[in-house]
């Protein structure tokens, strides 16, 4: 497939390097000059070119930009009415994409996670997801969303994800002061979280780490006992509403 991806930065390059190598011709936007040359000079099948250029290269096309930035970038652009268009940013609706992408239509709002570029990732989509599968499957999954509202539980929920990958950080930095090797401690709090969450429910996690006694028991019991629990879900119902 012709992909073109306008602006190119950490969210955009991890889908280039989840497409990168499979036969398609893949034209990224001089927008962050530096990754998109990167990403050009890594990959054979990815070139790089001026906004107008990607959409005269491309069929597909992923907005990649910042919300408040878009529209005075998209309304300067011609699109074609065959364009398929894909949008990252969850903050501008279909409906408000298409008006500015016209006479293309936007059908699918699809929000990544870094991890896409590795594969083995969720993709969360809203509209047409047919195209995603087609790109994207087996290697991630989609996760269709029906409704606005889904989608804003769906991104406050994805935030545990950085609180999650600071306390592994920090737990990583206080194993590092009491052992000799600290990158294989970092190394194995990774692969052990991971691991674990991969192959099992969370709330099986739980129960099989709740043996009486235990250091798992103990550290989570001290944790929701200093309210990390109820703060969760408050930061959670916080970032929903707003």
């Amino acid at each position: 497939m012709r992909l073109g991806f306008l602006g190119c930065g950490t969210i955009a390059a991890a889908v280039v390097r989840a497409l990168a190598g499979q036969g398609h011709q893949i034209t990224v936007s001089e927008r962050s000059t530096q990754v998109s040359s990167a990403l050009a000079e890594e990959f054979g099948d990815v070139t790089v070119a001026s906004n107008q250029s990607v959409l005269a290269q491309s069929d597909i096309v992923f907005l990649g930009l910042i919300a408040d930035s878009a529209p005075d970038i998209l309304t300067e652009l011609q699109f074609r009415r065959e364009h398929r268009v894909i949008s990252f940013m969850p903050d501008l609706t279909l409906k408000r994409v298409t008006a500015l992408v016209t006479p293309a239509q936007a059908k699918t709002i699809m929000l990544p996670f870094p991890s896409i570029a590795q594969g083995g990732s969720p993709i969360l989509a809203m509209g047409e997801d047919h195209l995603l599968r087609a790109l994207f499957e087996p290697r991630d999954q989609v996760f269709l969303l029906e409704a606005q509202a889904e989608l804003n539980a769906y991104l406050a929920a994805q935030a545990v994800l950085s609180p999650v990958a600071l306390m592994v950080a920090e737990a990583g930095q206080w194993l590092g002061a009491h052992i000799a090797d600290t990158d294989r401690g970092k190394a194995f709090l990774r692969q052990l979280v991971s691991g674990c969450l991969a192959d099992m429910k969370a709330e099986d996690l739980v129960q099989s780490l709740n043996t009486p006694g235990g250091y798992n028991q103990r550290l989570r019991q001290h944790l929701e006992a200093d309210g990390m629990v109820a703060s969760l879900k408050e930061g959670l119902t916080q970032l929903k509403n707003n």
